[in-house]
C-alpha cells in the first residue's frame, strides 16, 4: 500500500491545502493529513479543532484520514507505515526550507521519500497566515477556505475582539 503523510500546522486549513490533499489522494492509496502539535507555536485553533475542520474539508475523499502528532515527522511516518511525505510548494521561496527539511528527513530515514506538489495556480499566494489576517480585519475569506473554516474563523475573531474590549461596569 502506498501511504503518504501530508504534515502541517493547518491553522487553519485553506483551499490551497485541500488542493494538495486532493492531488495526493490521486497518487497514493492512503493519505494521512498530519496536524503538527507544537507547544512553541501560538496557534489560533487547538489541534483538536484543526483536526475537526480538516475532517469536514476532506469528508468526500475516502482514502484521506486526519491525525495529530508531535515530535519528529519521520517517527510519525514510521508509526503510520508511510513511505512518503507530501509537501506543498507555492513559490520558489518555499523551496529552500522544504529542500532542507526533505534532506534532513532523508538522513533520519532514507526509506521515506518526500514528494513536492504544487497547488493550482490560484492558490500559490495563499497561506493560513494571510487568511487569518484578512479575517481579522473583516475581509471576505470565502474564496480561500472551506465554509466550515470561514464560520470557525468568524467565531474566533469575534471572541478575540470581545476579549480585547474592556468590559464596561455599571456605575
Amino acid at each position: 500500500m502506498r501511504r503518504a503523510i501530508y504534515p502541517g500546522s493547518f491553522d487553519p486549513i485553506t483551499n490551497g491545502h485541500l488542493d494538495v490533499i486532493e492531488r495526493a489522494a490521486k497518487l497514493f492509496d492512503q493519505v494521512i493529513v498530519a496536524v503538527a502539535v507544537n507547544d512553541q507555536k501560538q496557534s489560533l485553533f487547538t489541534a483538536e479543532e484543526r483536526v475537526r475542520l480538516i475532517e469536514k474539508g476532506v469528508k468526500d475523499l475516502p482514502n484521506v484520514t486526519v491525525a495529530s502528532f508531535s515530535g519528529l515527522l519521520v517517527e510519525f511516518a514510521r508509526r503510520q507505515s508511510a513511505n512518503a511525505v507530501v509537501r506543498g510548494l507555492r513559490a520558489v521561496s518555499d523551496f529552500e526550507f522544504e529542500f532542507q527539511m526533505a534532506l534532513m528527513n532523508r538522513k533520519l530515514d532514507e526509506q521515506i521519500e518526500t514528494i513536492f506538489l504544487m497547488p493550482a495556480e490560484q492558490y500559490t499566494y495563499l497561506s493560513s497566515r494571510i487568511v487569518k489576517e484578512v479575517s481579522r480585519f473583516g475581509g471576505n475569506i470565502q474564496p480561500f477556505v472551506p465554509e466550515c473554516v470561514e464560520v470557525a474563523l468568524k467565531i474566533k475573531m469575534t471572541a478575540m475582539t470581545q476579549q480585547k474590549s474592556p468590559n464596561e461596569s455599571p456605575h
